[in-house]
């Protein structure tokens, strides 16, 4: 397996990417937003954008990115997710964002890749928001273009979470997350070769139960206001299948908040070393 190694360190072209009210409330509902949560579904109240939906706008650049210097898809998995708010979503708006690909660094039986975007505001060119994923290409070794930066790896405290939320997610969770623009057949097709590593069932975007985590945090810590979120970390340990019921416990400590979630029926954690961190408390 050969790497582009030329399209490295260069940014593709701006991805323009528009949105109005309804994609923003069809995220929200992808990532489970129920009644009591109106403000993130209803046109009437706004409406309210999670500050997680940055993934959706950018989706498309990281994968552009990734088929730039040729990395396998059928190889990929998603390791690591940042989100950076450097203002609010607007309820609608056009969007143009940009992807590059950091650098390729060797762990030997596989390759690591961070993706980073930004999204501008078409209209006015403020920055609205930016993502890192760390990406990793199984099976793949020996490739390197440098050092591996040095990654923040947030620790849940010592003591008990000061909340708990529970959570069942929709046997069609991710027939439902998908159309907010992940169309991957591992989230939808059981006869889809890569489905047999997983079971034979169809596993639930890691950024849905990213979202999920987000959401919990938003209710329990935030009394459901999401605009004081300036960073959003995580770290994908296990898959969710649709229909499993996720905990999500939280810990406040200053201007940060802790995270994990796991999985109720198994007793796995499958999203670590979260922390969001605010504007203050």
């Amino acid at each position: 397996m050969t790497f582009a190694l030329d399209a490295v360190g260069r940014e593709g072209p701006a991805t323009e990417f528009t949105y109005s009210w309804r994609d923003t409330a069809l995220y929200a509902l992808g990532v489970g937003a129920k009644t009591s949560e109106l403000d993130y579904l209803y046109e009437g109240r706004g409406p309210s954008v999670l500050p997680s939906f940055s993934v959706v706008p950018a989706f498309e650049p990281v994968m552009k990115a990734i088929e730039a210097i040729q990395g396998p898809m059928d190889q990929v998995v998603h390791g690591t997710q940042r989100v950076i708010m450097h203002r609010p979503f607007a309820p609608a708006a056009t969007l143009l964002t940009t992807a590059v690909v950091e650098g390729l660094y060797d762990l030997k039986r596989m390759t690591q890749t961070t993706v980073k975007t930004r999204s501008v505001d078409k209209t006015t060119g403020e920055l609205v928001c930016e993502t890192a994923w760390g990406i990793l290409f199984l099976g793949i070794g020996g490739v390197s273009t440098g050092t591996k930066p040095s990654e923040e790896r947030p620790g849940a405290p010592s003591r008990d979470a000061d909340f708990v939320f529970e959570e069942r997610t929709l046997d069609e969770q991710a027939l439902l997350y998908r159309l907010s623009g992940d169309f991957n057949p591992l989230h939808a097709d059981p006869a889809f070769p890569l489905v047999s590593r997983f079971e034979g069932r169809p596993i639930l975007h890691g950024l849905a139960t990213y979202g999920f985590m987000v959401r919990a945090v938003v209710s329990q810590a935030l009394g459901g206001k999401s605009d004081g979120i300036r960073a959003i970390q995580g770290r994908f340990s296990k898959p969710v299948w649709p229909g499993e019921t996720l905990i999500t416990e939280g810990w406040r400590e200053g201007n940060r908040i802790f995270a994990r979630t796991s999985v109720k029926e198994r007793n796995e954690v499958v999203l670590s070393h979260c922390a969001i961190d605010t504007l203050e408390l």
